[in-house]
């Protein structure tokens, strides 16, 4: 492996695509790279997050960890929570070090060794394996976005259209990682086979399978995503690796004491949970502080870059509801949802393929709806506002299912309705995001403003695990029905109020963009 000291080879921007070259539904050929790269990586975590909280609350008899509902979800935030906060760092590392494209590559071999570790039956291997996949997911995830916008010398429709496909890779491997990996990791009748184990191993395979495509798919990139010039001068690099040193020494220290109170007993992992919830959401404010009153070079800079925080603002709320697919909502298919159908059970990671299927049906027609409105098309503000308003719809059906709890239980129906309004609203509000954070962020801030990007998913993250505290219990009747009302109405209500707040105030958000579309 070369020195990356001496390897800093500085790429010219992005040259037009020339008639004779072949291209990737007309958009650059390396889009196909990034697009099968993503979509394998999607594979592997949407597969392993459909076991997860299931093998964590799966009594040891059957092969699970046994923990109770609100440690198992802990746990969950904790580990989602990591997956896109160290989206930050990951980001910094590739705009001050390694650039965008070498970040991924080592990336998506912590998150491949991660899979393998959950593969191995063991408590040491099982946090190993959440921790490698933190790691990598932290350096992959903002910088393959980050490479799709560096393909497009452009900032029109042409560069929307290709975060189009890139988001239609994410729900392909969405769509088959939950299905393979709970059919065979999931405990089930009929299925003596299984082993939750084989399915995180599924999930290793796939990553294994990114890892080849975007090796031998590197050459169509065309100088994108490599070091940025003003960032390849020896001193900085020097500056950023006494930097990047200074921060793993206190993040190590951080991570043994954290370790050792909680093996002491004296920091259960719910408090500290919460704990990290609070102080995160503080630093992610502070640092949008710093960056819009001292970063920017100009009021249009701070404008834009507001614009970045409110949208980051935005996703946490969106986010706090929709990833409760993979806790709460996951913990509702398995415990309090009858999953029958035609004679056959259907797993209960399998209805999480259900959001990734209708995107890929719906994506073209939401695409068609706004190509039709032309000059009418909302302003990404108030998508963001209708994204959240339909999450907001999603629980209020759920609330409504756990009445029906009264009866029994419910049919998969309620959780196939939820995911529909939950699927809508994620067309109308994140790929817009994504796009929008591209073309908002100065270019020295790109990979720093998608690691922010993915900051507000990860707060949403941790609060989508806090949450299975409030999961309806099984015992009695009156439980579930009392507490799941509860559970989703709230989450319905702050959920609508944050949309309407978005639509009421789109106009002068429109007017802070200051010339961007």
């Amino acid at each position: 492996m070369a020195n990356p000291s001496t390897a800093r080879a500085v790429a010219p921007t992005p040259e037009p695509i020339a008639p004779h070259e072949a291209t990737f539904f007309g958009h650059p050929r390396g889009l196909s790279t990034l697009f099968f790269t993503e979509m394998w990586e999607r594979f592997s975590y949407y597969g392993m997050r459909a076991l997860l909280i299931l093998f964590m609350t799966a009594p040891a008899a059957a092969g699970g960890l046994g923990y109770d509902a609100t440690t198992a979800g802990s746990i969950y935030g904790l580990y989602t929570f990591g997956v896109y906060a160290l989206a930050l760092p990951g980001g910094w590392i590739a705009d001050r070090l390694v650039g965008q494209r070498r970040a991924v590559l080592y990336g998506g071999f912590l998150i491949a060794a991660g899979h393998y570790s959950l593969a191995v039956p063991a408590i040491p291997t099982f946090y190993l394996g959440l921790l490698l996949i933190v790691l990598g997911t932290g350096l992959l995830k903002p910088n393959i976005s980050a490479i799709v916008g560096d393909l497009y010398a452009e900032k029109g429709a042409r560069r929307d259209a290709g975060f189009s496909i890139f988001y239609m890779g994410i729900n392909v491997g969405a769509f088959f990682g939950p299905l393979v990996c709970s059919w065979l990791g999931e405990p089930r009748d009929g299925a003596p086979w299984v082993n939750w184990h084989y399915g995180f191993a599924a999930a290793g395979v796939g990553m294994t399978f990114a890892l080849v495509q975007y090796t031998r798919g590197q050459r169509y990139l065309r100088g994108a995503g490599e070091l940025k010039e003003d960032s390849g001068q020896p001193e900085r690099l020097a500056a950023a690796r006494r930097q990047l040193t200074a921060g793993l020494g206190v993040t190590a220290l951080i991570v043994a004491v954290v370790g050792g109170l909680s093996l002491s007993g004296a920091l259960p992992v719910t408090l500290f949970a919460e704990s990290v919830f609070y102080v995160v959401t503080a630093l992610f404010v502070a640092y949008f502080a710093v960056v819009i009153f001292f970063v920017a070079r100009d009021h249009v800079e701070r404008q834009r870059l507001t614009v970045c925080f409110f949208l980051c603002l935005g996703a946490a709320m969106f986010w706090s509801g929709f990833e409760q697919a993979g806790s709460a909502l996951n913990l509702f298919a398995r415990d309090l949802t009858d999953r029958n159908l035609f004679g056959i059970e259907v797993t209960a990671g399998a209805l999480q393929s259900v959001n990734p299927i209708l995107i890929i049906l719906l994506a073209p027609v939401m695409g068609a709806v706004w190509v039709r409105l032309g000059e009418r098309n909302p302003s990404m503000a108030v998508k963001f506002g209708l994204g959240l308003v339909l999450l907001a719809v999603g629980f209020l059906v759920m609330a409504w299912a756990s009445l029906s709890l009264a009866e029994g239980r419910v049919g998969m129906q309620w959780l196939v309705a939820t995911y529909f309004f939950h699927t809508v609203g994620e067309l109308a509000l994140s790929p817009v995001g994504l796009s929008s954070m591209t073309k908002l962020a100065p270019g020295r801030l790109v990979g720093q403003m998608m690691g922010t990007w993915f900051m507000g998913a990860a707060i949403g993250n941790l609060v989508a695990g806090l949450v299975t505290r409030f999961m309806p219990p099984t015992e009695t009747v009156e439980a579930a029905v009392q507490n799941g009302v509860q559970l989703f109405g709230s989450v319905a209500a702050i959920a609508a109020a944050a949309g309407l707040l978005f639509i009421i105030f789109s106009r002068p958000i429109r007017k802070m963009q200051a010339g961007v579309n």
